[in-house]
């Protein structure tokens, strides 16, 4: 038996280190005491089936019949090892409990100066809104070292708002309001994703949470998101505009191609038949109104589809008529 301990030490390392290995990387304190407690119900539950089937095989082979003429032993209880292995496995449920709750605790626990920022969930991107009034898709700039609170919602279905490297998730509900925080140890690029089948292209509703100094954070909070779009034509501004709108995400941009919906590539003055019976022409107070309001007007060929409001300006709406009317067979 003493030489099965080095063979078993061996393994319960090799299993730590794999996990640890398999983990996405840590953002932040709270994910490295997440990872603790994964780490010990993966050592307990690994002690355990050593335990459990070691016992039974080594029992099985000093106790199986050598005879066909052994009689079978009489086996009684033991009182002192039937509440052992009761009480022992309790007390560990009680302290694996107790440590849940913990984190549970600390995740919901949002502190007071903590920065809010307002997140939104559509199909298939994230947007997120500053009490500056600055907003972004697709990217969430945070400073480090400060603790940040998510207020969520959704404009269509569930989503789930998740980060790996924090080990963070909270649904993202329809109709209701929920709320998630963390705080960022170190700057650099983390991924969101969404954690709730949400149709389908949920798999291409990611996002990036960009973690930056606090100088640079102020910078990037206070500047004009429209110097972005310097030194490009209208038709590239629209472009632009739409893929950072995450527009792309159920419209082919650059080719004339049916994603979720219509392709927006060369559609101008095309012609469009509604479920109500009328029809029309994909013009300039078409393409506005799909915007402003996107279930106004169904095509017969999506009648099932649902598009989302789009946080769009004017000019920007003037951008994107632009690059679509540049793209269309003069």
């Amino acid at each position: 038996m003493k030489k099965l301990i080095p063979f078993f030490t061996t393994l319960f390392s090799s299993v730590v280190a794999y996990a640890d290995y398999a983990m996405p990387i840590q953002g932040n304190k709270y994910a490295a005491e997440v990872d603790s407690l994964y780490g010990f119900l993966l050592n307990v539950s690994l002690f355990s089936f050593v335990l459990v089937i070691g016992g039974m095989i080594f029992f099985v082979l000093k106790y199986k019949r050598k005879t066909d003429n052994d009689g079978t032993p009489y086996i009684s209880h033991n009182n002192t090892l039937e509440f052992l292995w009761s009480f022992i496995p309790f007390l560990i449920f009680m302290f694996v409990f107790a440590w849940g709750w913990k984190l549970y605790y600390q995740a919901k626990a949002y502190p007071e100066n903590a920065f809010e920022v307002h997140a939104f969930g559509r199909q298939w991107a994230w947007d997120f809104q500053y009490k500056s009034g600055r907003m972004s898709t697709g990217e969430m700039v945070v400073p480090v070292g400060k603790p940040i609170k998510l207020i969520m919602t959704s404009s269509d279905v569930l989503h789930s708002f998740f980060i790996p490297a924090f080990r963070i998730k909270q649904d993202v509900i329809p109709g209701a309001y929920t709320a998630l925080w963390f705080e960022a140890d170190k700057e650099g690029e983390y991924q969101v994703f969404c954690a709730e089948y949400c149709g389908k292209s949920h798999s291409t509703m990611y996002a990036k949470v960009k973690v930056v100094s606090q100088e640079e954070f102020e910078t990037w909070l206070a500047a004009d998101p429209m110097k972005a779009y310097d030194g490009l034509n209208l038709a590239d501004r629209g472009l632009k505009a739409m893929k950072t709108k995450g527009c792309n995400a159920c419209h082919y941009l650059e080719k004339d191609q049916a994603l979720v919906g219509p392709s927006l590539y060369g559609q101008f003055g095309a012609k469009r038949n509604f479920v109500d019976g009328s029809s029309g022409v994909v013009d300039e107070a078409y393409i506005r109104e799909s915007i402003k309001m996107p279930n106004a007007k169904k095509s017969v060929d999506y009648e099932n589809g649902i598009m989302n409001l789009i946080p769009v300006n004017e000019k920007e709406i003037s951008w994107i008529i632009e690059y679509i009317k540049s793209t269309s067979k003069k």
